[in-house]
């Protein structure tokens, strides 16, 4: 019986980065307290000019932009997003994790899922299969504020079915799958 009740997603409840091996997912990292999740679909396209006008427009393939915005820094995220490694040392009390990143690290592909509850019961996910980051890691000490992680870049489809995004409406509310 399919789905008769239009979805109206309010809010954000859960975005999860999930790193990629090739295009099998692995296990997927909470955003730490996920702000916004933002998304739009773009095409770049190609014009044929000649004989004084435009002959022709071609499209180059679809492709989604997109932002991310959390409170706080989750150094698993970042590594998933951007590349680079994490090395912990010590012990409790006296514990310490280090994220380093070299110049020679390249930024890896892949997977987003972020999830609103629906108003109309349920819930709603936004599903992006290969993204990587294009735009800056960005975030800000400042007296008095809490850092807040941004990320932005561009998913493209994948390159087994093409797949670039799904929209997905959930009768009952259903957590994001956190993978193996």
């Amino acid at each position: 019986m399919p789905l008769t009740t239009i979805p109206l997603p309010f809010g954000l409840r859960d975005v999860k980065i999930i790193p990629l091996t090739g295009e099998t997912p692995g296990t997927g990292i909470d955003l730490p307290n996920a702000r916004t999740f933002s998304f739009s679909e773009a095409e770049d396209f190609e014009e044929l000019r000649g004989d004084d006008g435009v002959a022709a427009v071609h499209g180059l393939g679809a492709a989604v932009d997109w932002e991310l915005e959390g409170g706080g820094i989750s150094l698993e995220a970042v590594k998933a997003m951007y590349g680079g490694e994490i090395a912990e040392s010590g012990v409790a009390p006296a514990q310490v994790k280090t994220y380093s990143k070299k110049v020679t690290d390249q930024r890896p592909y892949f997977k987003v899922e972020g999830q609103a509850i629906s108003d109309s019961g349920g819930d709603f996910h936004v599903v992006l299969y290969r993204c990587r980051c294009t735009g800056e890691l960005s975030g800000e000490l400042a007296d008095g504020s809490f850092w807040l992680t941004g990320a932005s870049g561009r998913a493209i489809g994948r390159t087994s079915d093409k797949l670039i995004y799904d929209f997905v409406q959930n009768e009952t509310e259903t957590a994001i799958d956190a993978g193996p």
